[in-house]
């Protein structure tokens, strides 16, 4: 469970751009930040998992407030979420109090079912989701494979972004990247000085090279690519890196282009950035609950013309099985259910629940007592499966 969190908070304590590490060739950075501001942002950043609730009951509606990033603006013409039948759903309540819910939104068919908020959030507010992003990241790649500008997910990193040629990347796939079975070695615990993720933003590094390259050029391989699945945010960066270096666009500038305008996302999209102004392709996204739904949804429509024909079928095929209960495993950076089902989450309760069989998709935002742990997922397991009794007792 830890892996699953662990370099997400370096990324956030990390989030703050250098002028000095801007490369000629990428998309123009954020605003900079004031060098005075620097040492004070990343003293922040580490300290969210310490955070009061307090603390992330303000803070996480806020990021924007308090970390560098860019914007993708919303749709001039939104896409209409109206509501649908109400279900009956007693545990709704109890749920949201007892877990730290701050907004909860059930939709199907793409009609609202159930929207509730709490803890002072409510639809015109953005939250952050932490991980959410991985999967909105993968999506942008099938959006530039679908433009021609990833000619194949079979083709070598090292195409994309030749400062990786020499490394322990030679030889894997974009697809061995994006599905995290590179097959090289990678240390993803935060409490370990020594780990990757505690040491990959830890070096200066020269004018003009990004700093998540820089790093990974550094590994080692552990093992045949396409052999060994190991969860690396570190490597997540990288495909926002690869999706940048191909289109020539920021994250944020693709997304409007390709999801958020013309999906008709209603609210703007802030994305956080790291120390070279790349938006971080792992982590850092603040979105508004409803527009969480309607990526949910952009999921479910199979993405339309943005993305290759069948790309979701695929993205959310179990490329290689994860550890614990469930038969579950991992796609296109989304968590694969073992009924078919899948999800895109991130610590502290983020999540979006996609079930394709009911044409369902689920959205929260909260704030867990704590980051992560097996009590709060069998928890929200548990309340995910009643939401799904109700919905098809209501049919």
């Amino acid at each position: 469970m830890k892996q699953r969190w662990t370099a997400t908070v370096l990324a956030i304590a990390l989030a703050a751009p250098l002028p000095q590490l801007r490369a000629a060739s990428a998309p123009p950075p954020a605003p900079m930040v004031p060098a005075a501001e620097l040492a004070k942002m990343r003293q922040l950043g580490a300290r969210i998992l310490f955070w009061s609730q307090e603390e992330r009951d303000r803070n996480f509606p806020a990021m924007d407030t308090l970390f560098p990033g860019t914007v993708a603006a919303a749709s001039r013409q939104p896409r209409p979420l109206p509501a649908g039948a109400p279900i009956a759903l007693p545990e709704a309540d109890a749920y949201l109090a007892e877990n730290n819910v701050a907004g909860l939104i059930v939709v199907q068919d793409g009609r609202v079912r159930l929207e509730r908020y709490a803890r002072g959030h409510g639809p015109e507010r953005r939250y952050t989701s932490f991980s959410v992003a991985k999967s909105l990241t993968s999506t942008l790649v099938g959006a530039a494979v679908r433009d021609g500008a990833i000619a194949s997910l079979d083709d070598p990193v090292t195409r994309y972004i030749p400062d990786l040629a020499g490394s322990a990347y030679d030889g894997v796939s974009v697809r061995q990247v994006l599905t995290m079975t590179s097959g090289v070695r990678w240390n993803e615990d935060y409490t370990d000085p020594n780990s990757d993720v505690a040491r990959m933003y830890a070096q200066p590094v020269p004018a003009g090279v990004d700093p998540t390259v820089a790093y990974l050029r550094t590994l080692e391989r552990e093992a045949a690519p396409g052999s060994k699945w190991v969860y690396k945010t570190g490597e997540t960066n990288l495909i926002g890196v690869l999706v940048t270096r191909a289109t020539g666009k920021r994250l944020t500038d693709y997304a409007a282009e390709k999801i958020w305008g013309p999906y008709g996302m209603e609210r703007d999209l802030f994305w956080m950035v790291d120390e070279s102004g790349q938006n971080v392709g792992g982590c850092c996204l603040s979105a508004s609950l409803r527009d969480y739904a309607r990526i949910g949804q952009f999921v479910l429509d199979g993405g339309g013309e943005v993305v290759p024909a069948g790309w979701f079928s695929d993205a959310a095929r179990a490329w290689s099985p994860v550890p614990g209960p469930g038969g579950r495993g991992y796609g296109y950076q989304w968590w694969v259910n073992g009924d078919g089902s899948f999800q895109a989450q991130g610590i502290f309760g983020q999540l979006i629940h996609i079930d394709p069989a009911r044409r369902l998709v689920v959205a929260i935002s909260g704030a867990w007592p704590k980051a992560t742990g097996t009590d709060l997922s069998l928890a929200r397991a548990r309340f995910l499966d009643a939401v799904k009794r109700a919905v098809d007792g209501a049919r």
